[in-house]
């Protein structure tokens, strides 16, 4: 089941998630079930250090 970014807006630009068992995938689109956009994969485990090394400020300009 794809999940909406929070901090997606209302211009079609958005971002969703989805798990699969210990597989993320990573997409840009406003509706990801009709979308041909390219989907991200990645281990669950690699996204959860991604998303520590957000929170962390690793990735600010």
């Amino acid at each position: 089941m794809w999940r909406k970014s929070s901090f997606s807006g209302s211009n079609g630009e958005c971002v969703h998630v989805a798990v699969v068992g210990d597989t993320v995938g990573i997409i840009e689109a406003d509706d990801p079930r009709t979308s041909d956009a390219p989907i991200v994969r990645t281990p669950l485990k690699n996204f959860r250090v991604f998303i520590e090394g957000v929170k962390a400020g690793e990735f600010d300009l």
